[in-house]
């Protein structure tokens, strides 16, 4: 199911931009108004007083459900925020990044009412990031049951991924983070640092790039990658386009392909956040280029298609939202640009 309005977060209120914007950053918001070299947004507050917001799925019936980073399910509904989350959302460790992360809705969810949550659970071993089913019922959440753990648990609560999103195929593909332990990513029987495909049901589907091999797990369809926070289906190719958090610099954008290594940590434009180098290469045989790339980092958080006919330009774009106040970026259509670059 296509998100009929790109929405960014910007400081616990929810704002719709009216068009895309280009690549460059955008000019901060006057008079309610955000400028772009390209397009001109107006921002328009639809909810205060939520707490971390952290993802937006839009119903067949014009309400939004909004998760909440410390495990809550809000909906807004009649041009409110309802008062009373919704029940049934499975117990979340809220810690540093971890929470109640995504939610996507199934593409048949308006027939079968079913969703995912992407999560942080803690239990022995460890926290692990998560992806639970379930179907929307009147007030709540209705059979919700585990499908994919990114094994395996470990301590800590940062750099989590946690983005879910369905191809035309109806296949699920759900981002990793590498959990702050970089060499993770690199590691084929480690979920940390990999972006997976599923089954609706959370099986693995058979020709994922990677079934059969010994000592990899199967459910991998990409893999060095580092915080990878965004994907989004583009609207004409039906390719999964993925956005992921850099150390500091070398935040990346990226095509993704089946069994493709994308670098990470062996090739970034980033450092060490106290500066040291992680590595020189920017390049290696064998590994995909980021499509491009954000020295200094923007931080990208999130990503939504934008079908040509509500782009400025005629085009469809990829756009990215980050963690810095109302800015976002929108990268041009065509899949056929290689090369990383500085933004």
């Amino acid at each position: 199911m296509q998100r009929r309005r790109f929405v960014l977060n910007a400081t616990a209120a929810l704002a719709t931009p009216l068009a895309t914007p280009s690549i460059v950053r955008a000019q901060p918001a006057q008079a309610g108004r955000l400028m772009s070299a390209k397009a001109s947004f107006r921002l328009a507050t639809l909810a205060r007083d939520l707490e971390q917001p952290w993802s937006i799925a839009f119903l067949p019936d014009g309400r939004l459900l909004i998760t909440e980073r410390p495990g809550r399910l809000r909906v807004f509904a009649n041009g409110k925020l309802e008062r009373t989350p919704l029940g049934g959302v499975p117990k979340v460790y809220a810690s540093g990044q971890a929470g109640l992360l995504d939610i996507c809705l199934h593409p048949g969810f308006a027939t079968n009412r079913l969703l995912y949550l992407s999560y942080v659970a803690d239990g022995p071993g460890g926290a692990v990031t998560t992806v639970a089913r379930a179907e929307l019922g009147v007030g709540g959440l209705r059979g919700v049951t585990p499908l994919f753990e990114a094994l395996p648990r470990r301590s800590g609560s940062l750099n989590l991924g946690s983005r879910i999103v369905f191809d035309r195929a109806g296949l699920m593909y759900v981002s990793c983070g590498d959990r702050f332990q970089m060499k993770q990513a690199q590691d084929l029987t480690d979920l940390a640092g990999k972006i997976v495909r599923l089954k609706d049901d959370g099986s693995v589907p058979p020709d994922n790039p990677f079934v059969g091999k010994p000592g990899v797990r199967p459910e991998i369809f990409t893999y060095g990658n580092r915080n990878p926070q965004g994907l989004a289906l583009h609207p004409e190719t039906g390719k999964v386009w993925e956005v992921e958090h850099g150390p500091r610099g070398g935040d990346e954008l990226n095509i993704l392909k089946a069994g493709a290594n994308y670098g990470w940590p062996l090739v970034t434009y980033g450092t060490n956040y106290d500066g040291s180098i992680i590595t020189n290469n920017r390049h290696l045989d064998g590994m995909e280029d980021a499509l491009r790339t954000w020295v200094p980092s923007i931080s990208p958080c999130g990503s939504a298609s934008i079908p040509a006919t509500n782009s400025p330009t005629g085009r469809a774009r990829c756009s990215p939202a980050h963690c810095r106040p109302l800015r976002c970026f929108a990268s041009k259509s065509t899949a056929s640009a290689t090369g990383a670059r500085n933004g």
